[in-house]
């Protein structure tokens, strides 16, 4: 097992980084596009944490956690990054960090802060991995998500196009590399189609995605169905046994913290939908149904009613 970091036994010991991830926070490097610089989170995984905010033009769209795995035979990244910008400036950190090649990067969604800095690992002759049903996504929509980056990135989107992964996955993707066993997993729904999990068996790691968070609230989509995330997340990702968790957005922390912002949020919010309906409640009146337990959460001022309507459009014909 690798020795726990002073940043990861921190996250672990105490229960978050609540006071670090507020959205007033300016960028944490600006010499760099990336938003923060990548940090060790156990031995050989990095990520660079980035921020809890909306994309944005001063934090370039790194809003999501670029992780990557160091082994003897090259490199792994999780996630292209929102840019080419965003993943050449990721790919400079690689460098200065190891010789090792860049091998493989694994797209963790068909959202765009994964897969739009695609166009720039395939430049580099990188191979990219996805789950089917994000690559599906990607691939319908992507336009629209390199027409929304450009918009707010402006300059910043410059190189960047739409490129689609070289070879995709139903269920699970083992690799072994330099001595280091990687298993790319889809458990099952959860945020949005395709959700993939990295996990290092031998070091108790998931790279979780965005079936976790617990310093900003979880988004609810559309064709989210919260019912089903719940069943993923008891039957599949918490049996895992992970005992450092880096979420799709925030921190690195534990299991622990993740199902109280993720899980036990998602059960809370059905909780409330479920007694608005008993009590004969409408969708207007949906959207004020109490959430203040979360209201401390990055993003709550944008997620918290739009959850609650589509908990409620969800479960109103369960």
């Amino acid at each position: 097992m690798p020795k726990l970091p002073l940043l990861l036994a921190f996250a672990t010991a105490s229960v978050a980084f609540p006071a670090l991830a507020s959205e007033d926070i300016p960028d944490q490097y600006p010499q760099s596009p990336l938003y923060s610089k990548p940090v060790e989170v156990i031995p050989h995984v990095w990520s660079a944490i980035g921020a809890t905010a909306p994309p944005t033009y001063e934090n370039a769209g790194h809003n999501n956690n670029l992780s990557f795995i160091v082994t003897d035979e090259g490199v792994v990244v999780v996630n292209g990054g929102a840019s080419a910008e965003l993943a050449e400036a990721l790919h400079a950190e690689i460098r200065g960090i190891t010789d090792q090649p860049v091998l493989l990067v694994i797209n963790e969604n068909g959202q765009g802060h994964a897969m739009l800095g695609n166009s720039y690992w395939r430049d580099q002759g990188v191979e990219i991995l996805a789950h089917a049903d994000a690559a599906a996504e990607f691939e319908e929509y992507g336009a629209q998500i390199l027409e929304g980056m450009i918009r707010y990135n402006r300059d910043r989107a410059e190189g960047t196009r739409l490129v689609s992964p070289d070879r995709t996955f139903e269920e699970r993707e083992v690799i072994e590399l330099g001595g280091v066993r990687i298993e790319v997993l889809h458990l099952g729904p959860a945020h949005s189609p395709g959700d993939v999990q990295v996990w290092l068996p031998d070091w108790e790691i998931v790279i979780a995605g965005d079936i976790a968070f617990h310093e900003r609230m979880p988004p609810i989509f559309g064709d989210t169905v919260t019912a089903e995330w719940i069943e993923t997340w008891e039957t599949a990702f918490e049996p895992l046994g992970a005992t450092y968790v880096i979420p799709g957005h925030g921190h690195p922390t534990n299991m622990a913290q993740v199902r109280r912002y993720t899980h036990d949020y998602l059960v809370y919010l059905r909780g409330q939908i479920r007694a608005h309906l008993d009590a004969g409640g409408d969708l207007a009146g949906a959207y004020y149904v109490d959430q203040t337990p979360y209201a401390h959460l990055d993003t709550f001022e944008e997620l918290a009613t739009r959850n609650a309507g589509r908990v409620f459009e969800e479960m109103e014909w369960e």
